[in-house]
Parts: C-alpha cells; structure tokens; sequence
C-alpha cells in the first residue's frame, strides 16, 4: 500500500510479473487495513508515509489479525527511528525503495517464508538495539519450556539463517524447521520471526558458541 498510484501500480506490476498473486491494493491506511482483512495477503507491503494513519499503525494491525499479516515495509526512510518503530510493531522486513527489482522480489518471497529481510546495514541496526533493549532484567520463573531442537533452531533463528540454512545445517526437511518455528512461536505467545529473533537475543542464544 502506497499513497503514490503510480508507485503502486509499478510495485503491483512487478510482483505480478514475478509470479505473485496481488489480492489488493490500497492509497491509504484505513482502507489497506480493511481491505487485508477480507482479502487475507500473506505478505502485505506497506509505505510508512500514508494520508491518514501511519504505516506503523498499519503494520500493528495487520499483525494483531487473525490470521496475522506478515509485513514487508517499503519506505524512503532509512532513519533509524522509522526502522525501529516498524520493526517493534512487527514488521518482518523493512526494504529502502532504493532497491534494486531483483531484491524487492527476493524480499517479499522470503517475508513469505517468514524470514526476517532487512536493507543491508538496517540488520545490524535492529539486533543492536534488540540487544539494548535485552540489557534489561528479565524474569523466567514462568517460561516456557522449549524442546532441545526446538531450542536449537531458535538459536540458528537468533543467528540470522534462513529456514532453508537452518534444514541443511540441521539436516531436516524445509517444513520441518517451519513446524519448530512455529511450535516455538505457539509455546512463547510471540507472532511473528523477528519477535522470535528479540526473544532469542534477550537469552543470549545468539551468541552461544555451537558445541
């Protein structure tokens, strides 16, 4: 969703020409947001700038849905601010519109999957300040039990893999890692991979050394 047609019919364009099916668009947040909830996206590419609401809120909207919308942001901001404030709505992947067509496609296919896809430089950005905002204490009387696989494909999560590096690492089967995650995500009461990413750093599995 982009309040610039144009822009949003190049974007459309692109995508369907890539293979995607494109269920809707949208000029502004309201309608984006009701809009999705019929049409149900997988991935929903959303510009922070819009007319009435923030893409931030949008994204926050789209994330709390049932089911929850995966969100790719698409903006002309690399700002530091913009990126966080994306990121903490629950975004998954937050992509300057300075990319290339050949890495907003990879983009989105991997938001698809669930991975968490950011602009070069913007990665290091979001775990810095995942692990700032880990500094603080935390309790663990009431947390959750994760199995021993379970507990090791979150720490190749909090490592940055995709789920297809994760199976080969592992030697497991796509849809395998994918039933972890999700079993994970299920049992912690999180949404969504880069939540899972901020859980996994706040243990410190990020920086386990692999035994």
């Amino acid at each position: 969703m982009d309040d610039h047609p144009m822009w949003r019919d190049a974007v459309a364009r692109d995508l369907a020409e890539a293979g995607h099916e494109v269920v809707a668009t949208a000029g502004d947040g309201r309608t984006a947001v009701r809009v999705a909830a019929a049409a149900r996206p997988q991935v929903a590419i959303v510009d922070l700038q819009l007319p009435d609401i923030s893409g931030v809120e949008v994204t926050r909207q789209l994330v709390a849905a049932d089911p929850p919308v995966r969100v790719l942001v698409l903006s002309a901001s690399g700002e530091q601010q913009d990126v966080l404030e994306a990121v903490k709505a629950g975004a998954t992947g937050y992509l300057l519109k300075s990319a290339a067509r050949e890495e907003f496609l990879d983009a989105v296919a991997r938001a698809g999957q669930g991975d968490a896809v950011f602009t070069p430089g913007l990665a290091g950005l979001v775990l810095g300040e995942y692990r700032r905002l880990a500094a603080a204490p935390r309790r663990d009387d009431d947390a959750p039990r994760l199995t021993e696989r379970e507990t090791e494909v979150l720490r190749l999560v909090a490592k940055g893999l995709t789920y297809k590096q994760i199976a080969q690492r592992l030697v497991l089967s796509h849809r395998t890692v994918q039933n972890h995650v999700q079993n994970t995500l299920g049992k912690l009461q999180l949404h969504n991979r880069v939540e899972l990413v901020r859980y996994a750093i706040e243990k410190g599995l990020d920086r386990d050394d692999e035994r």
